[in-house]
């Protein structure tokens, strides 16, 4: 695979005769530096070292700067980073090539004016169309200090680790599995969205397509056995609903596929769905050429309700199991698949799984509880991080099993983790805490089994969704915040008053006291749909830098405006109305891919 890479441009005061050759060292260490800086801390979605390219030279002038370019084109360089301790000429030497995105690290010290190149080059990226992130350091160094201060080494992993995110997922696709579930917007998969915005291709495949491979046994039968034997091992049945009830004919004829088989079909559809997406080398050793090359998938979705689940097994279990970090196989990359193939919620769910490397959690954000509300069903008020209400996060039978909150660092504090650091005790716990509910017929005429767990834990989240509006196009919500581990008498009377069978989350926002995030019911009154994402950790500001490199406005958040970091050029569009102007910034520059 060819990685995209963050190319560093180191440039310089072109004067030869003693200028230039004072500052070449400096100049090349902190590109070096910051090659360290980013390649120590960041990782490709599936688990290696970001990869960055400093230029051959320095450079001085246009036609260095030229020989840079060449050298980035053949080396899939997404995004460029300049460094420079010095003033430099500033449309000479800066980055012209409008496919990549662009930041600019101005040393701040006093010997040479850095600073004033920064402003200058920058003016330049503004006036020719050219975005630029600026970079530079709060406190002044003296030029022979060779760090990475604190502050600057923050915008560069931010800048770079949503640029690779940009990177990564242009040229892939998102891949349909089936279309419209039960009139869901989010459903409709605007194919030019995904397209000028994220630079991916949508893909559609039919559901018969699953049956197909499953009739024919497109499948690598030796890993089957393998994960048929630890699904048996390891995912143990919990609560029946079904039992007991006398249910209509309708119902009864419409399961086709036994019961006592909804294992085996349900395994062999996750692996499927999978080969489906990413390819399978194994199947062309079959003589399945066409269908072991896959989809070079980034995300996907399976459509389920009604066609599907009206007659087969529901596609719970392997949503879930695609969207966590680990399956028979071991440790893995996650997967961002939409339940009900919301495509909008599956691209929150891939922007938040690129930029944390954790699994994306889907849920249904379903009800807000306010304090009263909860003291009068339950006979207590909430206390601790829920005391001003909450959110039930609950997804209709598949959550990644990451969203437990089972899995532990080493300080013993429940966490989710990405996938390279998720050790066996970590599945194991991942595994213990979850069941595998069967399906409610009533919903799922064709059964299956839905992935069942109380997340009992109190982690940092973020929660976000993608919307489109007409007119406007895509936005960005989000909303910083906690999960909540309820006392079991708070929980279990509310748990009880909805589904049992499926997994449920306690989310709290973090409130300003403003706006949307005036209390908890304010947050809930105005998310955009009713789907939404968590990932694991307080990456709002992250969510922000890459929303600004694909140019999709953010239309609610709880960050200070310290932690808001985007293009320099946003800055002109107006200061005190940061919201406005990103709105105004994203429609002026229009998307990333036109």
């Amino acid at each position: 695979m060819l990685y995209p890479k963050i190319g560093i441009r180191p440039t310089i005061d072109g004067r030869w005769g003693g200028v230039r050759e004072s500052l070449e060292v400096q100049t090349m260490t902190m590109a070096k530096n910051a090659k360290t800086l980013i390649e120590e801390n960041l990782r490709y979605p599936d688990g290696t070292p970001v990869q960055c390219v400093i230029a051959d030279s320095t450079i001085g002038g246009g036609a260095e700067a030229a020989a840079c370019a060449d050298k980035f084109t053949t080396e899939n360089v997404v995004a460029t980073l300049t460094v420079t301790p010095c003033w430099c000429y500033g449309s000479e030497t800066f980055d012209m090539d409008p496919r990549t995105i662009k930041a600019v690290w101005g040393f701040n010290g006093t010997e040479r004016p850095g600073a004033v190149y920064l402003a200058a080059v920058l003016a330049a990226h503004a006036q020719k169309g050219l975005p630029a992130f600026s970079i530079y350091g709060h406190d002044v160094q003296d030029a022979t200090d060779t760090s990475v201060p604190a502050d600057v080494a923050e915008k560069i992993l931010r800048f770079a680790r949503c640029a690779v995110a940009v990177g990564w997922m242009k040229n892939k696709a998102y891949v349909n599995l089936g279309g419209v579930a039960m009139g869901i917007a989010g459903s409709y998969c605007d194919a030019s969205m995904f397209q000028k915005y994220l630079g991916i291709r949508a893909e559609w495949v039919d559901m018969t397509e699953i049956i197909r491979r499953i009739t024919l046994e497109i499948y690598d039968h030796e890993e089957y056995d393998r994960a048929l034997a630890w699904v048996k091992a390891n995912c143990k049945e919990g609560f029946d609903c079904n039992a007991g009830k006398n249910l209509p004919e309708v119902i009864t004829k419409s399961k086709v596929v036994p019961a006592d088989k909804d294992w085996e079909f349900v395994t062999k559809m996750t692996m499927v769905m999978r080969d489906i997406l990413y390819g399978n080398p194994k199947l062309a050793e079959m003589g399945w050429h066409e269908e072991a090359l896959g989809k070079n998938a980034v995300a996907g979705g399976f459509q389920g309700q009604r066609n599907w689940t009206d007659w087969l097994p529901n596609a719970d279990f392997s949503e879930a199991i695609m969207a966590s970090t680990f399956d028979w196989n071991g440790p893995k990359q996650p997967t961002p698949f939409a339940t009900e193939n919301d495509t909008l919620n599956g691209v929150a769910m891939m922007l938040g799984t690129l930029v944390t490397g954790t699994a994306p959690c889907f849920h249904d954000v379903r009800t807000y509880w306010s304090p009263e509300a909860c003291e009068r069903v339950t006979g207590h008020k909430p206390e601790g991080v829920a005391k001003d209400g909450f959110i039930h996060l609950i997804n209709s039978g598949a959550t990644a099993l990451d969203g437990s909150g089972a899995a532990t660092n080493e300080k013993g504090e429940h966490v989710m983790k990405p996938f390279w650091r998720m050790t066996e005790q970590d599945m194991a716990a991942c595994l213990e805490a979850t069941d595998w509910c069967r399906a409610n017929y009533e919903y799922f005429r064709g059964g299956g089994f839905s992935s069942h767990f109380r997340c009992a834990a109190e982690m940092p989240v973020t929660l976000l969704r993608v919307n489109i509006v007409e007119g406007v196009g895509p936005v960005l919500q989000l909303a910083e915040g906690w999960t909540a581990n309820l006392p079991d008498d708070v929980h279990t009377p509310i748990d009880l008053r909805t589904d049992r069978t499926w997994p449920t989350t306690w989310f709290v926002p973090r409130l300003t006291g403003k706006g949307a995030f005036t209390d908890v019911y304010s947050v809930m009154a105005n998310w955009g749909a009713n789907h939404g994402v968590t990932v694991y950790g307080h990456v709002g500001a992250d969510l922000i830098t890459l929303a600004s490199m694909l140019r999709i406005p953010v239309s609610l958040h709880n960050l200070p405006e310290e932690k808001i970091y985007r293009p320099h050029a946003w800055a002109a569009f107006g200061t005190k109305d940061t919201e406005a102007a990103d709105f105004a910034a994203c429609k002026h520059y229009g998307p990333l891919y036109r």
